[in-house]
């Protein structure tokens, strides 16, 4: 059963129903008149929530001297009504959800408002050192380590018993003359898959991409790893057909040295020490 919006109305301002509306969109993607009884009551929950935590940010002193151009607000708005194919619809839309254009534009502000609070209270946590980024890469070491890698190519002709060239003796005798073929020049590789395989892959010469293993079909998996640099397999069966893969260059496993790590880490980190900043002035200002 739908429940109309206005049965669960609290005592907040007009700008509630845009909490209203985002929390309807974020948890069920309907609107609040889309909702069950059951659904809108958790939507007013959450928008409760956020409501209260956007005007207590708000009266806070940390909110006192932030200034929120009007550019900014026509810029947010903008990027809504840039959805709609007209402005009659958008108007439209606002209205079903007890919204209207200024209220919107005091929604935004607000909304504005509160992530520059934000940003400003995460701007106070600690500056990460050093001695923070060699830490956190030692404790997660295993997280640098990058699999060995292969660039590969193959070249597939198929087995169909219903057409005369692709009859299972067809078929062996023609992917046997290409893997002669590439073994005296493996260099031809692109060109012959261009000619004669029949996987999309063929219009880009072949090209399988660079890959670790466990993805390709088993028995092309094993046989890529096995093969040389510059190596071209012995013929393959698949379910797909017969198969020649051709191992272009080998990306030895590595773990990524701390110096290149470093910015990625010390980006992890200071995000990390800005939430928590927040989380604590957040609780706070709840207590």
């Amino acid at each position: 059963m739908l429940m109309p919006v206005t049965d669960l109305t609290t005592e907040k301002s007009p700008e509630y129903a845009y909490h209203l509306l985002r929390s309807a969109l974020a948890k069920f993607s309907k609107t609040p008149a889309e909702l069950t009884a059951e659904q809108l009551t958790a939507v007013h929950h959450q928008a409760d929530a956020t409501f209260d935590l956007e005007t207590l940010a708000l009266s806070s002193p940390d909110a006192q001297d932030i200034v929120i151009s009007e550019q900014r607000i026509d810029e947010a708005l903008q990027g809504i009504t840039g959805r709609y194919e007209s402005r009659h619809e958008f108007l439209s839309d606002l209205k079903k959800n007890d919204l209207s254009e200024t209220l919107l534009r005091t929604a935004l502000y607000r909304e504005l408002l509160f992530d520059a609070v934000l940003a400003r209270v995460a701007a106070q946590s600690a500056e990460v050192s050093d001695l923070d980024i060699l830490l956190f890469y030692e404790a997660h070491r295993e997280s640098f380590a990058r699999p060995e890698t292969r660039l590969a190519s193959h070249i597939l002709v198929t087995v169909n018993p219903e057409f005369p060239d692709n009859t299972r003796a067809k078929a062996e005798q023609k992917i046997a003359q290409i893997q002669k073929r590439l073994q005296a020049n493996p260099k031809r590789f692109a060109e012959l898959a261009g000619k004669h395989s029949e996987c999309p892959s063929a219009l880009e010469g072949g090209k399988l991409g660079r890959l670790p293993q466990g993805k390709l079909y088993p028995e092309l998996d094993e046989a890529l790893f096995k093969l040389p640099q510059g190596g071209v397999s012995d013929i393959i069966e698949t379910e797909l057909g017969l198969h020649v893969l051709y191992c272009e260059k080998i990306h030895p496993a590595k773990t990524v040295p701390l110096v290149e790590a470093r910015v990625k880490i010390r980006e992890t980190i200071q995000q990390r020490q800005r939430r928590r900043c927040q989380r604590i002035w957040l609780d706070e200002l709840k207590s």
